[in-house]
């Protein structure tokens, strides 16, 4: 009870947001129910700017009910389909996802762009755009100004891809009788999952292929998502060794773990092990659904915490670095493509 006098007026407008951009976003997929919560959150704040009585919950919201997304998204991987099936596309997602951190890497130290600003869209860019940014997020220790400007960057080259990549495939001579080269294309350089469906349904379309573009660009997309995994505790371990040094003391490893990344691999298992059992996978798709709306929810009220004018204003040097990354992820994996003979 004292947890909801608490936070209940915080998860009550983040869920007054959530609802509509939730639906919002199935109908229009290209740009997302997450992008569509977060901006509703940026310009709802415009005009109540204190929070009183609702800070807690919407802080509870963009911290813990985003990590319990991460941990659901788990139950949408089959570790064997997608080891078995991604294994072609193994070393273009490596290339991808190591071309994306070394150019984020790179221009942080150049253009002088914040440390978490540069981790959030190095590891957007590279794996899964805003799934990506919701693992990693709590794990560095980002604000919710830093979440939320990685998300517009992210947002921002993932409707340009899903626009322009279709066309982009035909001029440089992807086949059109195989859903194949395009899909593994799609599901290597396009960040978002909404994206990348949107991309490959486009070349399913054009070329009357069916899904077959479709189920090949979500198998590398899923394969990508996996990442999260390693990313993710390297990060942890790097922010412990940080913060040592800058406190001059010893910095326990178990208050910084991301122990929901433990239970985000067990809920991957549980989906492996029961697949394998005979039972239809379809079973987790109401969990899969809940948690792309607890993203959606989060996002509300990363939203809700975002001074939209400060984020427009110190956007600049982000969105050149989300452009590098996203330009270089796209060459990397097309001459991968060109070199293993599938293009």
């Amino acid at each position: 009870m004292d947890f909801f006098k608490k936070n209940g007026k915080g998860l009550a407008i983040c869920l007054l947001i959530a609802v509509p951009s939730w639906f919002l976003g199935k109908a229009f997929p290209i740009v997302g129910g997450a992008v569509i919560a977060i901006l509703a959150g940026m310009i709802v704040t415009l005009f109540f700017k204190e929070k009183g009585g609702f800070e807690s919950g919407i802080k509870f919201t963009s911290k813990k009910i985003l990590q319990w997304a991460v941990i659901l998204l788990g139950f949408g991987l089959n570790l064997n389909v997608i080891l078995e099936t991604g294994k072609q596309s193994l070393p273009i997602i490596v290339c991808t996802i190591a071309t994306s951190l070394i150019i984020a890497y790179l221009l942080h130290r150049l253009m002088r762009i914040p440390s978490n600003i540069s981790t959030l869209v190095g590891v957007g860019s590279s794996i899964c755009g805003g799934s990506a940014i919701a693992a990693t997020a709590p794990v560095i220790d980002a604000d919710d100004e830093e979440v939320a400007q990685a998300i517009s960057i992210i947002f921002f080259f993932n409707v340009v891809a899903a626009v322009v990549f279709p066309a982009f495939g035909h001029a440089v001579g992807f086949d059109t009788s195989s859903g194949e080269a395009f899909g593994i294309f799609a599901g290597t350089a396009v960040n978002d999952t909404s994206s990348v469906t949107a991309c490959a349904s486009t070349w399913d379309s054009m070329w009357h292929l069916g899904s077959s573009t479709l189920d090949k660009a979500v198998t590398v997309k899923l394969t990508r998502t996996l990442a999260i995994i390693p990313i993710t505790l390297v990060l942890a371990l790097w922010r412990t060794k940080r913060e040592e040094k800058a406190e001059g003391k010893k910095v326990r490893m178990k208050e910084i773990f991301p122990f929901f990344i433990l239970y985000f691999i067990a809920a991957s298992v549980i989906t492996t092990v029961v697949s394998s059992m005979g039972v239809d996978p379809d079973v987790f798709t109401p969990v899969k659904e809940l948690s792309k709306f607890f993203i959606v929810m989060a996002m509300a009220a990363i939203g809700l915490n975002t001074d939209i004018v400060k984020l427009i204003r110190t956007g600049g040097r982000p969105l050149i670095m989300g452009f590098c990354c996203w330009v270089g992820i796209t060459g990397v994996s097309l001459l991968m493509q060109h070199f293993m003979g599938l293009w």
